[in-house]
Parts: structure tokens; sequence; C-alpha cells
């Protein structure tokens, strides 16, 4: 049952950014790069990565921990760390040359999963089983909704 808690809140981390998107389309639209570039001239980030975003998940994922019985300081950081990973990832993209909101499988689920996962390892003390899991169950997971929020009109791309 944990590892499903987990993985709802996990996929409300990256799943916030997106419905906030839709909502509040031009409030706090702020790229959280600013707009600056890495020594290799290319963006952070880029224009993608928001602080509406940023701070839709780390506001909603700690109210929908509460609500599924998860501490909400668990569910901050759960956020922190998956938003996290999304930033990661798309330090990665821009640097091996992957256009903004550009699909790569793996690179985009994987840090922002693994980050969080690998807390709850170590907090509730899951198996190594489970963490794997729970991974991949993300991956499954985050393809899948992102292909009916596309069907739904919520997501621009459907990945």
């Amino acid at each position: 049952m944990l590892l499903i808690q987990i993985l709802v809140l996990i996929l409300c981390a990256n799943g916030a950014p997106v419905l906030v998107q839709r909502w509040f389309p031009s409030s706090i639209n702020q790229p959280v790069d600013l707009g600056y570039h890495f020594i290799d001239n290319k963006p952070l980030l880029g224009a993608s990565k928001t602080w509406r975003g940023l701070m839709a998940s780390l506001l909603l994922t700690p109210l929908c921990a509460f609500l599924i019985g998860i501490s909400p300081l668990h569910g901050f950081i759960i956020a922190c760390l998956a938003m996290s990973g999304d930033l990661i990832s798309s330090f990665i993209k821009r640097r091996l040359n992957i256009p903004v909101s550009a699909m790569a499988i793996g690179l985009d689920q994987i840090p922002e999963s693994l980050l969080p996962f690998i807390f709850v390892y170590f907090y509730y003390q899951l198996s190594l089983l489970q963490l794997v899991s729970g991974v991949i169950l993300f991956i499954l997971c985050e393809l899948m909704l992102s292909m009916v929020l596309f069907k739904m009109g919520i997501r621009k791309r459907p990945y």
C-alpha cells in the first residue's frame, strides 16, 4: 500500500505543474532559470520549467499527502526531490540538444521518480525491489497518464 501512496505523490508532484498551467496560464509564468544560459551557451533548463509549476508541485503534493494519510512534510520532501529530478533531466536534455518539451523516455521519468523513491527507500525501509518497482511503475503510469491528459485537452503533447 505504501508503494502505491508514494507513487500517487510522485505522480501528483509531476502532474501539478501541468494542471496549474491549464488553470492559470499566465500567472507566475517566469522560467526557473530566468533565461540564463550555461557555459555552453544553451539554456540552463528551458522556458517550460516555470516558478508556477514548481510552486504548484510544492503546494499540492503535501496536500495530497495529507489526504492519503502520509505526512505533509514527507509530501513536501517528495515534491522537492521529484522537481529536483525534473530540473536535472531538463539540464541534461539541454546539454544533449533535445528541444524543450521534447520526449526523452527514461530521462524524463527516472530522475524525478528515483530521487523521491531513494528518500522513501531509506526513511520507510523499502526493499530494493520495491524501489525499482516504484520507478518502473512511475514510468508506465506517467506515460499512460500523459496520453490520457492529452486526449482530455489538458496536456499540449501526448508525452
